[in-house]
């Protein structure tokens, strides 16, 4: 079972981009995020076309997340995250797929740092921090994925950056993701690829993309009878050098579904 996290930087704009990964990954579950579309306007005959059904939550100009099932629909469980009832922001969605509880994220980017965007960042964090306390209580197969808008280490970002303000490096970031994995979640990247360049996202400005000056920012963190399943991780680099291509890669995990109810 193949589950990808892809942000797609507006769902209609790169639909044709979409469409051409999703016929050659042929993935099972996919996890959108940044729709920069409102939920009438969502490509969903396009997406049936191609085999997929979806469910979503979208949102003029900004934000929106969405989970695409190969030959199936997912059943949702959440459309928001919990914990703050005012927050409008369409950044989480939820749905049960093949027997696996799946989650789109879009965390906030929190720039420019200090100040209310960081701190709406850090907050919103809080609230996931807790959910996902809660998912791995219930002991039910999950997977976290999405663009945590997080670099979690030095090993994570091009050598010789100049991003020491960036609100996705900030200490305050790196440790809430880093209290999210100590509940038990495995960064199911880093667990098949501990060492080395493991780029998700290259800005469009400074030749990021040409020069290889790219950042993890898309992770999957699977509960624990996940990870055990764990066999292949990766990032489909070659989607991010398609003409009018997303600033981000589709990044991806393989589950064994030999084994468990997976």
């Amino acid at each position: 079972m193949r589950i990808a996290t892809f942000n797609i930087n507006n769902v209609n704009t790169r639909l044709a981009n979409l469409l051409d990964w999703l016929g050659t990954a042929q993935p099972d579950v996919v996890c959108l995020q940044e729709l920069k579309a409102e939920d009438k306007a969502f490509p969903l005959k396009a997406i049936e076309a191609a085999g997929y059904g979806a469910v979503w939550r979208g949102q003029r100009t900004w934000n929106g997340v969405a989970i695409l099932a190969r030959g199936a629909t997912p059943v949702i469980t959440r459309r928001s995250l919990p914990g703050d009832p005012a927050d409008d922001q369409a950044r989480y969605i939820e749905a049960a797929v093949n027997g696996v509880l799946v989650a789109s994220i879009y965390l906030p980017n929190g720039n420019p740092q200090p100040g209310p965007k960081f701190d709406y960042k850090l907050a919103w964090f809080e609230r996931l921090i807790v959910h996902a306390g809660d998912l791995m209580t219930a002991g039910v197969p999950v997977v976290l994925a999405g663009d945590y808008n997080v670099v979690p280490t030095e090993a994570d970002i091009w050598p010789g950056h100049h991003e020491r303000a960036n609100a996705l490096l900030q200490p305050q970031s790196r440790a809430a993701f880093q209290r999210l994995l100590d509940q038990g979640w495995t960064d199911a990247l880093r667990a098949m690829q501990p060492d080395g360049p493991l780029w998700t996202f290259w800005g469009y400005l400074r030749h990021r993309w040409p020069d290889d000056k790219g950042m993890r920012l898309d992770h999957l963190l699977l509960s624990p009878d996940l990870a055990e399943r764990l066999v292949a991780a990766g990032v489909s680099r070659v989607a991010r050098g398609e003409e009018g291509a997303s600033d981000h890669a589709p990044t991806w995990i393989e589950i064994d579904q030999r084994q468990g109810r997976v």
